[in-house]
């Protein structure tokens, strides 16, 4: 087994969400601070507790020091910037409690996404204005166009098309499964279903890919508050455990320009998660494939090992429950029980381990699963953005 120190000792203590919409009228600093402030006395603490701050860095969204001002909080013995996505700042805030640069770490994301992005901001002068004359949003009624990534995407899944022989079907049910779910999760910004019918009449953005492909874009914002295994059992909620996380890239970094579909970034992160962990498929009771395409998911179901490379379509199909129309791997796992960034949102991820925590918890409501103890979450894409995670509860 590859080193892994900090293995079970530092916890998730804390969550909060403002939720997530494409009609929010609040700043980004607005929503950041609600977030915080949410996750803050969730996990039982004050402000004066918080001597980290890792703020996601979206475009737009306030930075550590403008956190930590408008928090009150005064003194800070870390704070960082990770890329914008969520298992960056996940990390950084696990290896700074652990190595004691800190004590109680506040990791938090807040989104307008581009200022062209959600419906909200196209409808507001002064963030339309952020773009400048060039544009680049592209929105029709609120849904971006963002060529650089569907261009990528797309390749990807027409190239997974012509190497396996699929149809656009694994995909579609990909979607189904993320709005089945977000129906009972009140966070999410789309909540009504959707049939296969549906998907495939769906305006085409790049092909193979429709607008029910892409993830959501949103304004909202999750945070969450880290700390010691040992501080977490005197503090109100079962600790969740980071039991392994990391990230992973190869020789390319550009999603256009990957070696192929066989070596990418989600290889790197199975392999690494599979070394440093005492757990694996087998005891997993939750799952949260990163969904910001449907590709992106096909491509963790196959290289996490739930099925091999080009089967996801039997998988998926074989393990659908027509009854609820969602994806429950061996009858009882779920799949992104919170509906995913297609659905509830794109997070960036915060959802996708929010709903984790949640879950392990034992305070997702109706979308609880009887005796969670151990989620897998998988985030990102193909490219340097691949990571995972197993979070677990004792």
């Amino acid at each position: 087994m590859a080193r892994n120190p900090v293995k079970d000792q530092v916890a998730i203590v804390g969550v909060g969400s403002t939720g997530f919409s494409r009609t929010n009228q609040r700043s980004s600093l607005a929503l950041a601070l609600d977030a915080s402030t949410q996750a803050i006395r969730d996990a039982g603490l004050t402000g004066a507790d918080v001597d980290g701050v890792v703020a996601i860095g979206e475009p737009g969204a306030p930075g550590p020091q403008a956190l930590a001002a408008g928090l009150g909080i005064t003194d800070v013995t870390h704070f960082s910037r990770p890329a914008p996505v969520v298992m960056f700042s996940i990390v950084d805030a696990v290896n700074a409690v652990f190595s004691g640069a800190c004590d109680v770490a506040l990791v938090c994301s807040s989104m307008l996404r581009l200022p062209w992005a959600s419906r909200s901001a196209a409808n507001d002068p002064f963030r339309r204005s952020l773009v400048g004359a060039g544009g680049g949003g592209g929105a029709r009624g609120g849904w971006p166009e963002n060529v650089t990534q569907a261009a990528a995407y797309a390749a990807w899944a027409s190239r997974y098309i012509h190497e396996y022989g699929a149809t656009r079907e694994p995909f579609g049910r990909v979607a189904i499964n993320g709005r089945t779910n977000a129906a009972s999760n009140p966070l999410a910004a789309m909540r009504d279903p959707i049939t296969m019918d549906d998907y495939l009449e769906a305006r085409m953005i790049r092909e193979p890919l429709c607008m029910l492909d892409m993830d959501v874009p949103v304004d909202g914002a999750d945070a969450f508050v880290l700390t010691t295994a040992d501080r977490a059992r005197s503090l109100p909620h079962p600790p969740v455990l980071v039991h392994a996380a990391t990230v992973g890239l190869v020789d390319r970094n550009d999603e256009d320009q990957l070696p192929s579909l066989a070596r990418h970034g989600q290889h790197v992160v199975v392999e690494t998660l599979r070394a440093k962990s005492d757990l694996w498929l087998d005891d997993v009771d939750v799952y949260y494939p990163y969904d910001g395409f449907t590709i992106i998911t096909i491509g963790w179901l196959e290289n996490t090992g739930w099925c091999a490379p080009g089967t996801a379509d039997r998988f998926i199909r074989d393990h659908w429950d027509e009854a609820t129309n969602r994806m429950l791997i061996n009858g009882r796992i779920p799949v992104n029980s919170h509906g995913g960034s297609l659905s509830e949102g794109g997070t960036r991820g915060t959802g996708h381990v929010r709903e984790a925590v949640v879950q392990l918890r034992g305070e997702a409501g109706e979308r609880q699963v009887d005796g969670a103890r151990t989620a897998l979450v998988t985030s990102g894409g193909f490219f340097f953005n691949s990571q995972g995670a197993i979070l677990r509860t004792t």
